[in-house]
Parts: C-alpha cells; structure tokens; sequence
C-alpha cells in the first residue's frame, strides 16, 4: 500500500493541470480507490482532495508572480474561470492572486508527499480476522461531523439524550457479534475529511431476520470477512491510536484492504468515568 501511496502522488504531480481518475489509477494498481483514499486520508491527514489542491496552488504561485494571463493560468491548472481559480488560491495561501502578483507574496507552500513505513512498529496490534454472514445494526442513529481527536461532542450528546432504560433496552435486543453496546460510524466520506457528515449509530447488533422494533434506525450489514483490534487505556486515547495505526502499521503490513461498510466499536469494559476502556474496534475488509 506504501508504494501504491507513493505512486499516486507521482500521478498527481504528472496531472496537476487535469482531473485524477482515482478509480482507474486504484484499479491498475490492484487495490480499490475507497481503500486508497481512506488510506491516503489517514496518513496524510487531508483527503486526495485537498492536497491536489494544495499542490495546484503551490506550483501555480510562480507563474502568478509573473506576467502572464490570469485566465491562461487558471485553465493551466484546471479551473474554468479567473473567479473559481481564485476561491482555490486565496484557500490556500489566504491572499488573492492579485495580491500575489503586486506584491510577490506572502505564499504557503505545500511540499509533495512520501510515505514511508515504520518497520519496527510502534504500537502493538492486536488484531483476529473473523468472517461473518449478514446481520443487521440496530439503534439510535443521527448524522454528526467527524472529528479526529478528543471526544466528539457531537456523538456525547447523542448518547446522553437516551435515557438509562433505552440502553438496556437495546443491550437485551442484542444477540450478535460485536456484542454489547455498539458505536457505529456509517456512511463515511471515502476521504474522511474532519468535519464532513457520517452516520452514528449507538446500538447492537442483531440477527438478518430479528424483527427490530419500529422506533429504532437500522444498518444493513453484507456477509464479509472483517478485522478486529483490542484496544485497552485511556478512551478514547487509545481508541484513537488504533485508528490512526491500522493506517499507518496494520494495513500497509498485511495482505487485507478496506472495503465499504460501516466501522464497529464495542465497550468490552470501562471505568465509571468511561476515562478507561477495553474496546474492540471492527473494520470490514477484503483480500488485497
């Protein structure tokens, strides 16, 4: 995956002045553009997205500093228009290209990207592969931001709205693995982008045939192969690590690739000011 990583960011410093096809470029490497660009996302800490644009823009600050047509330039690097190639530079750099031109600056400079893999492995991963048939997710559901670091207060508020009856409630419907009281993000920009909307759903897994009660949301989950971290510590510090080196360790040392489907944590155990968890964290997964 380090490589496949590394040589999409040469095809992108080859096009900078025309549209990526992640879907071909994933595909005539062997793997699947959502697992490039959550892979991506993860390591890089922006979606593909936005480092094309940060690149686009670094690269077209020298030609601004001179004389020649803003229009040329634009077209150059892929924009329509004087306007919409504007709204791009003055996003990154936080000055307009007219501002630029007058005054040679000031600029902000995105370097190209390489990745590299830390052999030794910083965190120890704990991980199973298990393959399961198709079961369903059923709970509370609400669309909330997505937030890299610290709690989501988003999500906290979410679960406090439900009264204690509610939990154990949905603990009894549960029959399924993961088991126990589930936190679940669905419906996941491929990019992972902070801030951009996901599905959180705060409930259990059930059977594909369970009748689920009417007033709950559910989330159809396909037959699949998944992997599983045990993740113990401070939450959601530790929670968060895993995340962060499924990416950067797991992944890239395993022959195993994302696939669509919502990821799964479940509280194994937690201190009573939950500042202290065992969780297992799921992710859906195919063979490379």
């Amino acid at each position: 995956m380090i490589e496949t990583l590394n040589r999409l960011i040469d095809e992108i410093e080859r096009c900078l002045g025309e549209s990526l096809d992640i879907e071909a470029f994933a595909a005539s490497m062997g793997t699947t553009s959502y697992h490039a660009r959550r892979m991506f996302s993860s390591l890089a800490g922006m979606p593909v997205s936005e480092y094309v644009r940060r690149r686009r823009m670094t690269v077209a600050a020298a030609d601004v500093i001179g004389d020649e047509d803003l229009l040329t330039i634009a077209v150059r690097y892929g924009y329509g228009s004087v306007e919409a190639f504007g709204r791009a530079f003055r996003s990154v750099h936080g000055v307009s290209h007219g501002d630029v031109r007058r005054d040679g600056g000031p600029l902000r400079t995105q370097p190209v990207l390489r990745f590299r893999l830390t052999v030794e492995g910083s965190i120890r991963m704990d991980a199973r592969i298990i393959t399961r048939p198709a079961f369903r997710l059923a709970g509370h559901a609400a669309r909330v931001p997505l937030i890299y670091e610290g709690v989501n207060p988003h999500i906290q508020q979410h679960i406090a709205s439900l009264p204690a009856e509610e939990h154990q409630r949905l603990k009894e419907l549960g029959t399924e693995e993961p088991r126990g009281l589930l936190q679940v993000s669905a419906d996941v920009d491929p990019d992972y982008r902070e801030g951009s909307k996901l599905t959180y759903l705060h409930g259990v897994a059930v059977g594909k045939d369970t009748r689920i009660p009417d007033d709950l949301d559910e989330i159809e989950v396909e037959a699949g192969e998944w992997v599983v971290f045990r993740t113990s510590g401070a939450h959601p510090a530790a929670l968060q690590e895993a995340y962060a080196a499924s990416a950067a360790e797991w992944f890239p040392s395993n022959p195993w690739r994302l696939r669509p489907g919502p990821s799964i944590v479940a509280i194994l155990e937690r201190s009573d000011d939950f500042n202290r968890a065992t969780c297992e964290l799921w992710f859906p997964v195919e063979r490379a």
